[in-house]
């Protein structure tokens, strides 16, 4: 009888040593092929997609939907019916028979789910589980419910976390107000959510580098007419069809064109060594507001970039991270970043720094406004940008000079073609 083979969670990249078990894609008894996804699991970086390292049959899956997984945990067994599935059997966590797109295999060591086990939590005991939906398992763990006692609602009769908290309506008299309450418990006075994944990642990001960089911030205000009407045009040409270019396309292009002759914006601070690094290469951070959070993927080697290659790559960019696909690396290797506050209305602000970047631009909304146009006012459309920067690495004329030039460019944007 062949042995089983046990596929664990691999290493992500970027130094991520654990992961959200999002969902399973496959179920005991399925059939799967190589590299067939089998599971979508969330890091503090990005949502992953698991491809199978094996084919045959899936014989037990040895974590649950919802629980935090360590790199090097056992995730899933698969091989042919009726193989030995038991723990001595399992195939070792190096590289599968065949490379999955992803970075390496983790840890030969069996470092357990931060979950709790029962003694009823067997692998048979969790393929035969209510079915029901991550977040509901999740909420039924930290208010101790049972989810086979609950009727679901949801679809094929999935137990949801509407019908968890329905069945844990209290009977008795709600807590008078200012009653602290558990963590992880609901209440109609207010909604506790666990800190973890992209919100833990960017608190964690932006405490570290506004208690580490001496952060100053810069504004200017100018007039964008000529770059509204050259992305009016730009709109109308058929080789930006299906890209929709937009002020964030124009204003990335006019800073890294800005950058060849201020290159300290584009270094960072290395305190190991002593050094200030800079780089001859721009990996372009496009600030994202996604459904999971503040993401800021980089567009690679930007500088080689012509504005319609620009346009496409932050276009396609900012697609993937709202939609949840951003690679570790996608997130990763920034080294000077745009954040567009302008898109909600909002005349500008004062971004804090990306870790290990010296500066980050922030575009605010571009609206008509009164503006003197040779010794007469007239009505134009105007933005202010907003620069904050590294005190360590960006003296403040450095700043000043490379925040002039990005606007003497959006004035007379043809500069650029």
């Amino acid at each position: 009888m062949h042995p089983a083979n046990e596929f664990r969670l691999p290493d992500l990249g970027e130094g991520l040593t654990e992961a959200e078990l999002v969902r399973w894609a496959v179920a005991v008894g399925d059939t799967v092929e190589l590299d067939q996804v089998i599971a979508e699991v969330e890091t503090a970086k990005a949502l992953v997609e698991l491809p199978s390292p094996f084919s045959g049959t899936v014989l037990a899956l040895l974590a649950e939907a919802g629980t935090t997984v360590e790199v090097g945990a056992p995730l899933i067994r698969i091989g042919e019916p009726g193989a030995v599935d038991a723990p001595g059997s399992a195939a070792p966590a190096g590289p599968p028979e065949h490379p999955a797109t992803l970075v390496g295999y983790g840890p030969t060591a069996e470092p357990e789910s931060r979950r709790r086990r029962t003694p009823t939590d067997s692998a048979d005991a969790r393929s035969a589980r209510p079915d029901a939906k991550p977040s509901a398992r999740r909420l039924a763990r930290e208010l101790g419910i049972d989810l086979s006692g609950i009727q679901g609602t949801g679809s094929g009769g999935a137990v949801t976390a509407e019908d968890i908290r329905a069945h844990d309506v209290p009977r008795e008299t709600p807590p008078p107000p200012g009653t602290a309450l558990p963590p992880g418990t609901p209440s109609a006075r207010e909604t506790r959510t666990p800190i973890r994944g992209v919100r833990r990642q960017t608190a964690d990001a932006v405490v570290r580098s506004a208690f580490t960089a001496p952060h100053v911030t810069e504004f200017v205000t100018v007039d964008v007419s000529a770059s509204t009407d050259l992305i009016a045009h730009l709109r109308a040409s058929p080789a930006f069809a299906g890209l929709d270019p937009t002020p964030l396309a124009l204003v990335a292009k006019a800073l890294l064109v800005a950058l060849r002759g201020h290159p300290t914006l584009n270094s960072s601070w290395d305190d190991e060594h002593e050094e200030i690094v800079t780089k001859h290469y721009v990996n372009l951070g496009i600030a994202t507001a996604t459904p999971r959070g503040l993401l800021v993927p980089s567009v690679k080697d930007a500088h080689l970039m012509s504005l319609l290659e620009l346009t496409r790559a932050i276009h396609e960019l900012t697609t993937t991270a709202r939609a949840g696909r951003c690679t570790p690396s996608d997130l990763s290797g920034g080294t000077i970043t745009i954040t567009n506050v302008g898109v909600f209305g909002v005349d500008t602000g004062t971004p804090i720094l990306n870790p290990g970047e010296a500066a980050i631009l922030c575009l605010g909304a571009i609206a008509p406004r009164p503006w003197v146009v040779e010794d007469r006012v007239a009505v134009r459309q105007v933005t202010t940008l907003g620069l904050s920067f590294d005190h360590r690495l960006v003296d403040g004329e450095q700043a000043s000079r490379f925040l002039a030039d990005i606007a003497a460019t959006l004035t007379d944007p043809l500069t650029l073609l």
